[in-house]
């Protein structure tokens, strides 16, 4: 059974309010609490990310296992598997340039989506049922729906406290200067 909205957001240690933005306002926001609370969201979003493009890989895995099996071969290849995650990558609707990140094994949203897996049987695709397959597959494409939307209020979240840093270095409530001082 794929886990709920909820427990995937507090699994990750997301805080996204409502779909109006962050809980503090960041214009009323110390310039220090702005910047740390943009790299945790963004910490956050590394993790999001992280496990949505695994989810992406199993579905792609299980697809190619399903297909085998519809069109009577039965047997996955590797090259097969290969192939069946080869093509157009979906447009992630983003121009963020991609950033370095680091998501520890130990993650709670990571240990979630291994137990997520663990529930849907991942690791027994070639002993299951075509129907069980099919369940895991949409557990996973769930599981993945849910991520892109947690991932898309932080852009949003993220992108408003960036907005209020910029207007700050534009109208000189923040230094550069002393930015580079520190």
């Amino acid at each position: 059974m794929p886990l709920g909205r909820k427990s995937v957001e507090m699994a990750a240690d997301v805080n996204v309010g409502s779909d109006s933005g962050l809980a503090d306002d960041p214009a009323h926001m110390p310039l220090e609490d702005l910047r740390a609370e943009r790299d945790r969201l963004r910490q956050s979003e590394d993790a999001v990310s992280f496990v949505r493009r695994l989810a992406q890989g199993r579905i792609d895995l299980v697809t190619a296992v399903l297909t085998s099996r519809r069109d009577g071969t039965g047997e996955v290849s590797v090259a097969d598997i290969v192939r069946s995650g080869v093509g157009p990558a979906p447009g992630t609707g983003s121009a963020r340039p991609p950033r370095e990140a680091h998501v520890e094994a130990d993650h709670p949203l990571l240990i979630a989506f291994e137990n997520l897996c663990d529930q849907l049987g991942f690791d027994d695709m070639s002993e299951s049922s075509t129907e069980r397959l099919e369940a895991l597959e949409a557990g996973l494409r769930a599981f993945e729906s849910e991520q892109s939307e947690i991932r898309r209020r932080l852009f949003g979240q993220i992108d408003a406290l960036t907005a209020e840093l910029v207007e700050r270095y534009k109208s000189g409530a923040a230094s550069v200067d002393a930015l580079l001082d520190s």
